[in-house]
């Protein structure tokens, strides 16, 4: 593994990365980035538990292909702001992303790039506004057709336990017990084959604090029960579940023990004309710190090669 910028801030930026900030969607949102400022804009949004860094190997690399690569804070996870319902609903995501767009300046050759949750903003985001965006990179999970029927069987039923557990009202007292191990366990339990001591920490400052573990939490409460999406969002929430128009690769790990025994023809077919399927060999769900190079490689020559590559 690449261990060039794992040690934080001041590494990060004698390879490039800067922090910034910024009022989005109404909230402060902070962010990682590198590339040009007049370079077409790539975002790439992380999942859950997760934060920007596991994006720091394909910063810099995006950079050298001529983006500004700007990696933001998802809503409700620290540094960026908890907002005021207390709920990180996916459609305000969506809405984020697009609206990073037009803060940041950017143009119809904007691309994304998205891992879980991340993922499914980004497909929200490509269909929501597709006039922004030539090119969509996802990662760990396939667009709403195909998780959908995935969710009717008897293997995904059971990797998804831990959802159940996050529309309980004990949820926050199980989650933060003994200093937030059960999102420590999800990791090993989702990358089966990948130590996340090193990466843990910088989670656990993002969702440490009961605001910011609830927002979180409020992500899957708001998707399984629609009362609590914003209903000024709801063109966004509606855009999730909507085909987008892009070119898109999809990477999943062999050994993603979240979102299991994934077949990437049915991704391949649900997915635009021009589009592409990746299996990460050896990887599980948090494929971006197991195999960076292959990710970054896999991600810069997608993009390099869509039509209006800059």
């Amino acid at each position: 593994m690449n261990q060039e910028i794992d040690q934080g801030a001041e590494p990060a930026r004698r390879h490039g990365i800067t922090e910034g900030q910024g009022t989005v969607g109404g909230l402060r949102m902070c962010w990682l980035e590198a590339g040009p400022v007049d370079g077409p804009l790539a975002i790439c949004q992380h999942g859950f538990p997760d934060t920007p860094w596991g994006w720091r190997w394909l910063l810099p690399a995006l950079a050298g292909a001529g983006f500004r690569a700007v990696a933001p804070y998802a809503r409700g996870y620290a540094p960026s702001e908890v907002p005021p319902s207390h709920i990180s609903a996916l459609s305000g995501w969506v809405a984020d992303i697009c609206d990073l767009h037009d803060q940041l300046g950017g143009d119809h050759q904007g691309v994304i790039v998205g891992h879980d949750w991340g993922a499914m903003a980004a497909y929200g985001a490509a269909a929501l506004a597709p006039e922004r965006w030539r090119a969509v990179v996802t990662a760990s999970v396939p667009p709403a057709s195909v998780m959908g029927a995935r969710l009717l069987s008897f293997d995904q039923v059971k990797a998804f336990w831990y959802q159940y557990v996050f529309l309980q009202p004990t949820a926050e007292a199980i989650v933060s017990s003994n200093n937030l191990e059960f999102l420590e366990r999800l990791w090993r339990e989702w990358s089966p084959s990948f130590d996340p001591s090193a990466e843990i920490g910088r989670v656990k400052a993002a969702l440490g604090s009961p605001a910011n573990l609830t927002a979180a939490l409020g992500t899957y409460r708001s998707m399984y029960d629609l009362s609590l999406q914003p209903p000024e969002l709801a063109e966004a929430a509606m855009a999730i579940l909507s085909p987008h128009p892009q070119p898109t690769l999809y990477l999943h790990g062999t050994d993603d023990g979240c979102v299991p025994n994934l077949d990437l023809s049915e991704v391949l077919g649900a997915l635009p004309a021009g589009s592409a399927v990746e299996a990460v060999e050896g990887a599980g769900h948090f494929l971006q710190y197991e195999a960076p190079r292959r990710v970054t490689d896999l991600v810069i020559d997608f993009l390099s090669c869509s039509e209006g590559a800059p």
